[in-house]
C-alpha cells in the first residue's frame, strides 16, 4: 500500500511518510493507493476481539509498512483504561427503533477526537524512527473546538514535538476553550484567532506550504506535520469504530450477518463521515451515509445539488464544532469519486480558492446520490430533540449528537426507510452545558461554567468526566488572540525562529 496526493497522482509515499508529512507539497491530501477490503467472516472474527485488538487488525490493512508488533504497540498504548472512562474505548446505547448512539466520546477530552488524537502521537513517533528522521516535528492545528483540546493532550510531553493550536476566539463553547487554555505540557502552545474556524484552517494549510517559513524550519531542524484530518494519520483511526460497530452489533444479535445499516454523521470538516464511506467501500453492509449539518448547511446543499459553495453567511451556533464552510476532507471524497483525477482536483480547488464555488460533474453527483443522503438543522431544532430525547428516553444528547438525531429523525420521516441506524455521538453533553441545560429547562441561570456542569449532573445523572470537574481550579496558560495575518510570525516567534 502507498500513498498518493488528491492533486498529483504520480506521488508515492508510504503510510509513514504521509503520517510524518501531513499534506503533499502542492496542497494535496494523501489517500491510499487501493481501498482494501475486510470480508464478513473477517468482521465475525473482529467481534471477539478487544478494541485495541481490532484497531491493530484494520490499521495492518492501511499501514503496510508497519510491523504486528508496531502496530500491537501503538494499539495497545493508545486505547487503555488510563486514557478511556469505558473497558470498550467506545458505548453503544439503544436509542429507539433499532436505532443506536455509538459514543466516542469516553477519552480524556471527552469528544470523538480522542479516538484518533490519542493514537496519533505513537503513529507518528513510531514513522519518524522507521524513517531515520531527527527533526522536531512542530504540529500545527486549527480547531473548532474538540480537535484542539484532543491533540493538545496526546502531544503534551511527547519527546521530539512541539504542539500549536489556533482557535476562533469567539466560536469555540465555553468548557472548551478552557481546557485549551490550561493545557499542561511545556511543548504546547494555544492562540486565538480573531476570525471563524475556517480563518484558522486556512492560515495553517498557508503556514504549511510558505517556503520561507519551511526553509525557517529546516534551519532550526525542525518540520512541520498537522494532527488535523488532514493527515492521515488522524483519519485512518476513525475508519476503526465504524468497523467495530458493525463487528459489535453483529456480536451482540442486533443484526444478521450480512444486514445493512445507516450511518448518521454530525460533521463540519467531512473527515468523521469520509471515515464511515471508507469502511463501507470495505466492505462492510452500510445502506446509505447520513450527513447531517447545523445551519452552516454548505455540505447538505453540496450533497444536494453538486454544487459547493461558501459564499454565504456564517453562521456562529450551538453545535461549534461543526460551524465551518469549507470542508477539507470533501477533496478526498471527490479524488475517489472523479476515479482519481487529480486534474479536475486541482480545478476545483482552485476554483474554491479563488471564487469560493465550484460544481461537479453530473457523474460524480450521481454518485453523491448513490452513497449519501444530507439534511440540517438550525439552533432552535437542536434544542427541541435534545429535550425531546431527554424527556422520552432519559437520555441526554450534546448539541452535536441532537443535530444528527434531528436529521435522522427527518430523513426517516421523508423516506420511511427503517433500516437499522447507528448515529456517531460525538461529545459529551458536558461540553456544552449552557445549551443543554437550555434545551431541557428552557433556561440557564447565569452562573459559572463548573455551576453548570452541577446543575447537568442533576438533570442527566451521568457522572461529570474528571477531567472536566479538574479545570475548574487549573491556571489559565495561554491568552493571547492574533488576526490571521500574524500567524507565520507566531509560530516563528513561539518556536525561538
Amino acid at each position: 500500500m502507498y500513498y498518493k496526493s488528491t492533486r498529483n497522482s504520480s506521488v508515492q509515499l508510504s503510510s509513514a511518510e504521509a503520517i510524518v508529512q501531513g499534506i503533499s507539497a502542492e496542497g494535496g491530501l494523501f489517500v491510499p493507493s487501493e481501498i482494501p477490503s475486510v470480508s464478513m467472516d473477517e468482521i465475525k472474527t473482529l467481534g471477539g476481539m478487544s478494541y485495541p485488538e481490532r484497531a491493530a487488525y484494520i490499521f495492518s490493512k492501511y499501514l503496510t509498512d508497519f510491523t504486528e508488533a508496531e502496530l500491537k504497540y501503538c494499539t495497545e498504548s493508545a486505547y487503555t483504561d488510563k486514557s478511556f472512562d469505558s473497558a470498550s474505548i467506545t458505548e453503544l446505547s439503544h436509542l429507539f427503533d433499532g436505532t443506536y448512539v455509538l459514543e466516542l466520546w469516553h477519552g480524556p477530552t471527552c469528544a470523538f477526537k480522542d479516538m484518533a488524537l490519542q493514537i496519533l502521537p505513537y503513529l507518528l513517533t513510531v514513522s519518524l524512527k522507521k524513517l531515520n528522521i531527527d527533526k522536531k516535528v512542530v504540529i500545527l492545528v486549527a480547531t473548532s473546538g474538540d480537535t484542539g483540546k484532543a491533540a493538545l493532550e496526546g502531544f503534551a510531553g511527547v519527546e521530539g514535538t512541539s504542539v500549536m493550536v489556533f482557535y476562533p476566539v469567539d466560536g469555540v463553547s465555553a468548557m472548551q476553550k478552557r481546557q485549551m487554555m490550561t493545557q499542561d505540557g511545556a511543548n504546547v502552545s494555544v492562540c486565538a484567532l480573531n476570525g471563524n474556524f475556517d480563518d484558522c484552517q486556512n492560515g495553517v494549510k498557508a503556514i504549511f506550504t510558505d517556503e520561507a517559513v519551511k526553509e525557517r524550519l529546516s534551519e532550526g531542524k525542525m518540520m512541520f506535520s498537522s494532527a488535523n484530518s488532514i493527515n492521515w494519520g488522524r483519519l485512518a483511526p476513525q475508519i476503526i469504530y465504524y468497523v467495530s460497530v458493525y463487528a459489535e452489533l453483529l456480536k451482540n444479535g442486533e443484526i444478521s450477518e450480512g444486514e445493512k445499516i445507516n450511518i448518521v454523521v454530525p460533521t463540519g470538516n467531512f473527515g468523521n463521515i469520509l471515515a464511515a464511506y471508507y469502511a463501507k467501500n470495505m466492505g462492510v453492509p452500510v445502506n446509505r451515509l447520513i450527513c447531517a449539518s447545523n445551519a452552516n448547511k454548505v455540505l447538505t446543499d453540496f450533497i444536494n445539488t453538486g454544487i459547493y459553495d461558501r459564499n454565504r453567511e456564517f453562521i456562529t451556533t450551538i453545535s461549534p464544532s461543526m460551524d465551518i464552510l469549507i470542508s477539507s476532507n470533501l477533496e478526498r471524497l471527490l479524488y475517489i469519486m472523479s476515479g482519481e483525477n487529480d486534474e479536475l482536483i486541482r480545478e476545483w480547488f482552485t476554483k474554491l480558492s479563488a471564487e469560493g464555488r465550484y460544481e461537479v460533474t453530473d457523474e460524480v453527483k450521481a454518485k453523491l446520490k448513490s452513497d449519501f443522503a444530507a439534511g440540517f438543522c438550525d439552533d432552535t431544532a437542536t434544542k427541541a430533540v435534545i429535550k425531546e430525547i431527554y424527556d422520552k428516553y432519559s437520555y441526554t444528547l450534546d448539541t452535536h449528537t441532537a443535530v444528527a438525531v434531528k436529521v435522522y429523525e427527518d430523513y426517516r420521516r421523508e423516506t420511511g426507510d427503517t433500516t437499522k441506524t447507528v448515529i456517531a455521538s460525538t461529545a459529551s453533553p458536558y461540553k456544552f452545558s449552557t445549551a443543554v441545560i437550555e434545551a431541557i429547562e428552557g433556561r440557564a441561570e447565569e452562573t459559572d461554567e463548573f455551576e453548570k456542569v452541577e446543575h447537568l449532573h442533576k438533570l442527566s445523572g451521568y457522572p461529570v468526566p474528571a477531567s472536566l470537574a479538574a479545570l475548574k481550579d487549573k491556571e489559565i496558560r495561554f491568552k493571547d488572540t492574533i488576526d490571521r495575518e500574524e500567524m507565520s510570525d507566531y509560530v516563528l516567534r513561539a518556536l525561538s525562529l
